[in-house]
């Protein structure tokens, strides 16, 4: 690797081609895994697998619906502002450590490492959890609005069987895409950068232009609305945060490409915090421009797709048919980076042998794609998703084991980094001093919204409003927890060499 003086000070430059792969190959040896997967992505690509896994577009567009009802206006765009804050905390905090540890295991060998391996072996499962239901949310949302475009265009009232049909075969659809290659997966999540940018671009200017009424901003910030049943209004607003938390989540997948990284230790943790920020920027203005343009707010709230009935009454059937047509190409980009970060995770947890069956989802096609744990994200996302067919909040609980699985997962490393103290041993990427005050808010951010999310997000609490989302995730712990006797001895990271150890502590700043 060339190096160079800035300022005075040595730092080093980044390699390019195979010199570059040679070094990262060398490192991830380091960590104590052999390199099988191909160096083919790079730090844009890296980036754009987590904005896409994001879904700025596709998130804010899903879970409008939900919105407006725990909130509204209001809360949504409040929410939005207050809950990005404290997601780019989340983010950087998780960052740094990705630095130390670009692996494709991501938080799992993180804990491992700073922690031991039972809290590697939990936060393995917790993770597994928040990606599967993250592909469930994004895929469904997709299903959702393709049934409103055939119901717009041809009449045809899509019902929850069918919905679930179209469902699978998204599924099948990401599947097939991730079993061609990560090459491919890389080039489809760059086009899905310029996608959501150009999508929002154009919805923006119809959202604005095309109306014949637009609502206040007195409306559009301070339009409060309770649908949910529950009458104290501090309630509603934690629940209402769901379109916020829940859109803000993914980002480790620029972890979980690492192996498939050039220039790993940066290019990863890089691609984190920018996926939050542009994200947090981007879904601000789109959602503060859907509440203007809403002409109607019962029969938008009433409307199975919010946004739809938000664009046929701004530019017709067809005009909305389009602008649908961009969300669920969104959608799709989302959910196929969410299933090649989803198999990678899988990969890496069986190639230490946590899983059930661990030899076979590991195992790696002609393509150097883990084939058989991208079939197996895509049959768990189906399964939790099921309950669809006969609850109408269904979706709402699937969003929530996205963010109940997810967020913990980030946290733990975060918080085993902070009892590491100087003891940690910080990759090229790091904050500096500001490492403690950012983690510690991160973790207890986390704390809080996992609680929030496992609370009743209806009243009266019944069998089709039940949040069963508490329930997958006592399951999957539970899980864990029969497991752990028998994986004990076969569950073994391993661990980094002296080498490791010093590659990781660089002098270099965000």
């Amino acid at each position: 690797m060339r190096r160079t003086s800035v300022f005075g000070a040595t730092r080093p430059q980044p390699a390019t081609g195979p010199e570059q792969v040679s070094d990262d190959n060398r490192q991830l040896a380091d960590l104590g895994y052999e390199p099988v997967l191909a160096r083919r992505m790079g730090g844009f690509g890296n980036f754009a697998v987590s904005f896409s896994v994001i879904s700025v577009l596709g998130g804010c567009m899903a879970l409008y619906g939900p919105g407006l009802i725990a909130g509204g206006p209001a809360v949504m765009l409040w929410g939005w502002a207050v809950v990005g804050f404290f997601v780019l905390f989340v983010g950087m905090a998780l960052a740094e450590v990705t630095s130390a540890y670009p692996t494709s295991g991501a938080m799992f060998y993180m804990a491992d490492q700073l922690g031991g391996r039972r809290w590697g072996f939990y936060t393995g499962w917790l993770n597994l959890l928040g990606l599967i239901g993250g592909i469930a949310v994004i895929d469904y949302g997709a299903a959702l609005f393709t049934g409103a475009v055939l119901d717009l265009q041809w009449g045809i009232a899509v019902t929850p069987e069918e919905t679930m049909v179209i469902f699978v075969a998204i599924l099948l659809f990401h599947a097939a895409l991730n079993l061609a290659g990560v090459r491919l997966v890389s080039v489809l999540n760059s086009i899905s950068v310029w996608w959501h940018l150009a999508g929002v671009a154009v919805i923006l200017g119809v959202l604005w232009i095309a109306p014949d009424s637009h609502q206040p901003a007195s409306f559009v910030l301070g339009e409060f609305s309770n649908g949910t049943g529950w009458a104290n209004p501090l309630y509603v607003t934690g629940i209402g945060l769901a379109i916020a938390q829940g859109t803000l989540v993914g980002y480790d997948a620029s972890a979980h490409m690492s192996e498939e990284t050039s220039r790993a230790a940066v290019s990863a943790p890089r691609g984190i915090v920018r996926s939050i920020w542009v994200s947090w920027a981007v879904g601000f203005v789109l959602l503060a421009s859907m509440a203007s343009a809403i002409q109607d707010y019962a029969t938008t709230a009433a409307s199975p797709v919010p946004p739809a009935q938000i664009f046929v009454d701004a530019v017709g059937t067809d005009g909305a048919t389009l602008l649908l047509a961009v969300v669920i190409v969104v959608l799709l980009c989302g959910g196929n980076a969410e299933v090649a970060a989803g198999s990678r995770m899988v990969f890496a947890f069986s190639r230490d042998g946590a899983l059930p069956g661990s030899g076979l989802w590991r195992r790696l096609s002609r393509s150097q794609t883990p084939h058989l744990a991208v079939w197996l994200v895509v049959a768990a996302a189906c399964l939790i998703t099921l309950p669809s067919l006969y609850s109408p909040t269904a979706f709402t609980a699937v969003s929530a084991i996205n963010i109940i699985g997810m967020t913990p997962a980030y946290a733990i490393p975060i918080f085993l980094r902070l009892r590491h103290g100087s003891r940690f041993r910080k990759g090229p990427w790091h904050l500096g001093r500001w490492s403690r005050p950012v983690g510690w808010i991160a973790v207890i951010w986390v704390g809080f919204v996992t609680v929030l999310f496992c609370l009743p997000q209806r009243d009266p609490v019944t069998v089709e409003t039940f949040n069963y989302a508490p329930v997958a995730l006592v399951a999957v712990l539970l899980l864990a927890e029969l497991r752990w006797p028998f994986a004990r001895r076969a569950y073994n990271p391993p661990t980094p060499t002296p080498a490791a150890q010093d590659r990781a502590h660089v002098e270099e700043f965000i």
